[in-house]
Order: structure tokens, then sequence, then C-alpha cells
């Protein structure tokens, strides 16, 4: 896209959240510019988990199979101990996949690697980050923001309707702002360094000094590549020799053992680790998401997907209010994901507390799959119900089979960037009312084009005859309705910019 033409959004770092966003926008036909300021893509694995939540993001944006063609499960984590001798115990709980939850199991992929299958997929949709490009100013007024652009060509401006920094932890969008950023500072620095090395097995994650968190070293097999992660606290002060001796040789102090050998350091960063909420995440027509919004440390592997569902949740809100939905709609943005922010900052600085006694355990509660908005302005039920799925909480996925015999998945239906309204055991002729373009209406029931044979649809959201449920594009609940209340949903349709023709 040239500067000559009309953009409606532009988007300030192309890391993990900049490029899901910009994904959303790009398959809802957002006019956007992508822009980094970095001359090329970010080349290390500062973050490798993707939780189960993220994996269903990835389904849904087209990317899951070229995902776990690329990644793996994580190996088990190798505990070594001072006599020599290793145990094996599992790196994350045992969680097998379910009908509603298909993904139970989080997958390891290195961060450049995630964010190289989502810019291919940026690329089939015709669109491409603009490296070597940094904002250095913007202006907004009620109707838009000037932004000044500096690349190699010289600077300039852009008028947009709306910015989003997803520009990292020294986020310039938000400095731009004066927004604060406020949190603490954990008093643990850590090096981490994508290296190719022999003397370790691939077949686990090893652990040297466990006990010690001034001593303790971790060394992990990057799926997808020929690499190794060394992961290590290092002084609160200092240089850190970050060269493939100076590697090798903490390598052999900490382990305690020889025949380590660094033979090449690819990428490698020595930080302090900082728990850090921004204020706002909104001024008026300028957004954050990502690092930009929240920093914390690694522990849990929360960080990366926590920011590509920021950009997951505001993608289509943003599309909605360029077109007719309500312009308040936006303003749920900020109401749903910062909270997620402040919990997964409280429970990263927990699992760093735990690391540091050597008792790491990552649970259920690592794998965002409970994460839920039920205060959201978007959150519709009527009447109230005790049991199951409520407005607000992550539309489950079942197996069901269409009405001409073939299988399907709940998750098929949701796929897209639509809403979506499924009506159980209602009467195909009665759903016909709410037809609207950017909705997908799907009758459950005997005579439905939908059919729940096994029941695992009507048993994972709680369903009565009459029951409609309203499935936002970002896989959330947004109403659920008893029959003798669905006339609500006409003006909830309105307000989502989903209006009658």
């Amino acid at each position: 896209m040239n500067d000559g033409d009309a953009v409606d959004v532009l988007v300030c770092g192309a890391g993990a959240a900049g490029l899901t966003l910009a994904l959303e926008l790009a398959r809802r036909g957002v006019r956007f510019r992508l822009v980094e300021k970095l001359d090329a893509p970010f080349h290390g694995s500062r973050g490798k988990g993707l939780q189960p939540r993220t994996l269903e993001i990835f389904d849904d944006l087209g990317i899951l199979d070229r995902v776990a063609a690329i990644g793996a499960p994580y190996p088990p984590l190798r505990t070594w101990h001072a006599d020599g001798s290793a145990e094996d115990t599992p790196t994350v709980e045992a969680c097998a996949a379910t009908p509603a939850e298909p993904y139970g199991t989080p997958l390891m992929l290195p961060q450049f690697l995630t964010e190289d299958l989502l810019r291919e997929r940026l690329l089939e949709l015709g669109h491409a980050p603009a490296y070597g490009t940094a904002l250095t100013g913007l202006v907004q007024d009620d109707a838009g923001v000037t932004a000044t652009l500096s690349s190699a060509a010289g600077v300039h401006t852009l008028r947009v309707r709306y910015l989003v920094g997803t520009d990292g932890g020294r986020s310039p969008v938000r400095h731009m702002l004066g927004i604060d950023f406020p949190g603490k500072t954990l008093g643990v620095r850590a090096l981490v360094a994508d290296v190719r090395l022999t003397g370790l097995g691939r077949d686990a994650w090893h652990r040297f000094n466990e006990r010690s968190m001034a001593q303790q070293v971790a060394v992990c097999p990057l799926a997808g590549t020929d690499l190794f992660q060394v992961q290590a606290p290092v002084p609160l002060e200092g240089d850190v020799d970050l060269s493939a001796a100076g590697l090798e040789a903490m390598l052999a102090r900490r382990s305690g053992r020889g025949g380590i050998h660094i033979h090449e350091v690819r990428w490698a960063s020595a930080y302090g680790m900082h728990a850090r909420l921004a204020e706002r995440y909104r001024a008026g027509r300028v957004f954050l998401a990502g690092d930009a919004a929240h920093i914390h440390p690694p522990t849990g592997g929360q960080g990366l997907n926590t920011s590509i569902q920021d950009a997951y949740n505001l993608g289509w809100k943003l599309a909605a209010a360029l077109g007719s939905a309500d312009t308040a709609l936006l303003d749920s943005y900020e109401a749903e994901r910062r909270p997620v922010a402040a919990d997964m900052l409280g429970l990263s600085t927990r699992l760093l507390d735990a690391a540091r006694r050597g008792d790491l355990q990552r649970g259920r509660e690592v794998r965002q799959l409970d994460i839920a908005y039920p205060a959201s302005p978007l959150a519709l039920q009527m009447p109230h119900r005790e049991q199951g799925v409520q407005a607000g909480e992550r539309a489950p996925d079942a197996p069901v089979r269409g009405a001409a015999g073939q299988a399907l998945r709940l998750f098929d239906l949701f796929r897209g960037p639509h809403w979506t309204l499924l009506g159980y055991r209602a009467e195909r002729d009665a759903l016909r009312r709410w037809r609207r373009p950017g909705l997908h209406i799907h009758a459950i029931g005997p005579r439905g084009d939908i059919v729940d044979d096994a029941g695992h649809a009507a048993g994972a959201y709680g369903l009565a005859p009459g029951d409609h449920v309203l499935v936002r594009p970002d896989g959330y609940v947004g109403a659920v309705l008893a029959a003798g209340a669905v006339d609500a949903l006409g003006d909830y349709l309105a307000q989502a910019g989903l209006a009658a023709h």
C-alpha cells in the first residue's frame, strides 16, 4: 500500500500482536497499513509456547495445520542432579482433548517461526509489513489521527481513522500518548539465547541446579529448528558475556559437566524482569495492544498468547466501528482485555516465585481456555442461567453433523470473520427474521441444517428447546437467550453493526 492510498487503520509494530491484528483487518477488507521500525523481522525465540486458546485462534485464522506441522508438544523436563543422575517429569500437566476443547496440549514453536507463519498468511491476503518505518509523531482529533512516519524514503504523514500501538514494552505510541505504565521491577535478570550446540539430547528440556535461583540453567530444544534455547538468571548488574565462548563456559560451570559445546549464537539477550500494566488501553482514536499494554516475566508462557488475543479481540471491533456499529463497541476492548492482562501478570509473577523455589507447575490456568468476559457490555443473557454456557464465556466446540450427512464441528461453523447464531430446536422459518449481512444462522435439531446426534452441542452449551446462542467473531458467547427473550436480539445486533436489510 503506498502513501497515496486511503488508510483507515495504522498498526505500528509487526510482531505477533501486530500481525494478528493485520490479519483480522485484512480478512474483513479494512484498509490498513502495518509498519515496523526494525529493518527486518525479529529472529529470536523470546516466546515459544502456544496455549490451547491461541491454537483455537490459529484454527480460525487458517494457520493451525502449518503451526502443528512445524511445532511440537513440550518435551519432558529433565532435572539433572549433582551425582549425574537425572529425573524426567512432564513440563506441562497432561490434558487430553475433548469435544468441547479440541486442543488440550500447548505446542512449542519459537516466536520467529510463529511470526513467519502469520506473515505468510497475511501475504496470501495481499498484505505485508513495511519494515524500516518508524512512527515519530501523532496528532489526533475527533475525526482521525495524523501520523508522522520516518523511513529511508524520508519523512511523511499519513491520515488514518484509528491507530494501534503494537510496538513492544518500550512502546513509542504509549509514550506519545502519555499513558502511565505502572508496575514493579521483580529483582530478577536473566539471559535467553538461541544457540546451536552439541552434547545434550533433543529429547528433553534440560535443567541444572534447579534449587539455586542464582546458578540454575535450562537448555530447551526449540521445535521446528535445530536450535536450543538457553535460559539462565544472571547478576542484576554488570555485563553478560553472550558470545558462544561465554555461554559455553557458563554452561560448563553451572552444569558441572564438560562436553557441551556451543557452535553458534543465533540470537541472545539479557533482560530484567518487570510486571507492568498500562493505565489505559485507549486514548481517543489510538489503542495499545500486546507488550505495549502489558509486560511480565516469561514464566507460564502467557505473554505472546495474551498479545495475540488482544489483537484478536480488537480487530473485529475496529472493523465494525468503521462500518455501521456503534463506536461505543470499541470501549469494550479495554473493558474486556485489561482485566485479563492484570490476571496474567499475577499468574506469571506467582509462577516466577514458584520457579525460584524449584517447584514450578504449569496446570490448566496457563491454557487460557477459561478466560471470559462476564462483565462485558457485550454480554447479554436473558433470563439468568444457573447452568450451561454463560454470556461472555468462550464458545465451546462440539462434533455435529450437517443435514446432508457430513461430519462437522461447531468450530467449522464459527470459522471466519462473521457472527454466528445458533437456534437450538428452533424452527428454521422463525430464524429467518434475523437474516442480515455478516451473520450466519444455523438451526440445530432434527429438522435443522445441523444435527446434534450425540448431544455434544446441547451438553456443552446447556441448551433447552428454543434457546438462541449468539457467538461473536472472536469465538466468545455474546448472547444466550431463552425462547421467550429472543426479541432482545434485535437491539444487540444493531449495536454490533449487524443491521437488518
